[in-house]
């Protein structure tokens, strides 16, 4: 049989009476996959929200209180960098990864491991750990969806900031969580750490 006889045949099994039922399948089937995409995509924005994220208050009473009092809430340009800006990908599969990643950060919350202030606070050091070991990772990616080297007037900046910002760029090896832990929120308690 040739190719032409399969297709046609093929096209008349499915204009056939008897492939109603597949077709009904196939539609039902490809109806519920794009409900079952706009319903994912949909959830997953709404927890890509400031509001969702501080919708427990462990992050309301918490992190959300003191990255009030920071530039990346207040300035002068008016620009508000919110929770997801700086803590969830832009790009789907990176967004993805670190969604499922975040669950462990759900599972701490159902089960009170940092339910109240002082429990937050013990283990505030390893939470801000493996954070910044994240962003040093991906080349500080989230804090690059609005700065960036490239665009730099080192002009409007600091002799410090000049400096330590062109050594980054010509070095390579250096990321922004290097130097800039503790730019959002309080530090852990530093103390037996090297080089800090």
């Amino acid at each position: 049989m040739t190719k032409a006889t399969n297709k046609k045949g093929l096209w008349h099994y499915l204009k056939s009476p008897n492939s109603a039922g597949l077709w009904f399948i196939l539609m039902i089937g490809f109806a519920g996959g794009i409900i079952f995409w706009g319903g994912f995509n949909t959830a997953l924005e709404v927890t890509n929200t400031e509001k969702f994220c501080i919708s427990c208050h462990e992050m309301e009473n918490n992190v959300y209180e003191e990255y009030r009092e920071t530039i990346h809430y207040s300035n002068r340009s008016g620009v508000r960098a919110t929770c997801p800006d700086c803590h969830v990908p832009k790009e789907w599969t990176h967004k993805i990864i670190r969604k499922i990643a975040a669950s462990k950060e759900v599972w701490g919350k159902l089960t009170g491991v940092i339910d109240t202030p002082e429990k937050f606070n013990d283990h505030r050091r390893y939470m801000a750990e493996r954070e910044w070991k994240r962003m040093k990772e991906n080349d500080s990616r989230e804090c690059r969806n609005c700065h960036n080297f490239e665009y730099m007037d080192f002009s409007e900046q600091g002799n410090r900031s000049v400096k330590m910002h062109k050594a980054a760029l010509g070095t390579g090896d250096k990321t922004c969580i290097d130097c800039h832990k503790g730019i959002a929120h309080t530090l852990p308690d530093m103390k037996g750490v090297e080089n800090w």
